[in-house]
């Protein structure tokens, strides 16, 4: 009898368990935040870009980290199982321009992403989760005309459009009925921009080899979550 009512409990926790999860388990969630990009330079390096673009050996640096936002549109299936589309941009030019160097390109890169989200619902506030998103990623380098102690360097407006994966998780906090924070949220970010034909394109010639044709980014966002 013992063991027969402790099954009884047992099994009517998981049930109001689930219930809970289920009646609390919104069909519909929006985010939105900000997110920071950490992406590798990819064998690129100042000495290269001084040497190729024909400047002075302290003309130009490098940058590694990009600002920008993240969106985010799920629909669950159920009270663990979403489909989600993403959505995200950000900008600053991985090159940059040291003591009188001006007229440096702007860089910004957008991104389209989808896929399934695991997410761990309990009567807690707290909603850790993990997702699988795959899609597409485009890079921008503007038209412009770099100026310095040596020769202007002319820049010709550059896209590039690659495959892209984002693998990931985070924690959403409940404040409010249908409102939460996402507290954050981190992501391998894997993206194929072909450097050699991307920097190439825009300086012209046939300057840039041995450059990643792939990047292993690390992607990390804050923000709100609308529940309907």
């Amino acid at each position: 009898m013992i063991r027969f009512a402790g099954a009884a409990i047992t099994l009517t926790i998981l049930i109001g368990s689930f219930a809970f999860a289920q009646d609390s388990t919104p069909k519909v969630q929006v985010y939105g935040g900000y997110a920071l990009v950490h992406s590798p330079t990819g064998g690129l390096s100042d000495t290269m870009l001084d040497e190729n673009l024909h400047q002075r050996s302290d003309a130009f640096g490098l940058a590694s980290n990009f600002n920008g936002w993240n969106a985010e549109g799920q629909y669950n299936v159920s009270p663990w199982i979403g489909i989600a589309a993403d959505f995200g941009g950000r900008t600053g030019s991985q090159i940059t321009g040291k003591s009188g160097i001006s007229g440096m390109p702007s860089q910004n890169a957008y991104s389209f992403l989808g896929g399934p989200v695991l997410s761990y619902r309990t009567n807690s506030k707290f909603t850790p989760f993990a997702h699988v998103l795959a899609g597409w990623d485009r890079t921008s380098l503007s038209a412009s005309t770099i100026t310095g102690p040596s020769a202007p360097v002319p820049v010709t407006a550059t896209n590039y459009t690659g495959f892209a994966v984002a693998l990931g998780g985070g924690v959403d906090y409940k404040i409010i009925p249908h409102f939460a924070l996402r507290l954050g949220q981190v992501d391998y970010y894997h993206t194929s921009l072909n450097l050699n034909k991307f920097y190439t394109s825009a300086f012209g010639g046939e300057s840039f080899t041995g450059l990643a044709t792939r990047q292993r980014n690390i992607r990390v966002a804050v923000g709100a979550v609308f529940q309907f």
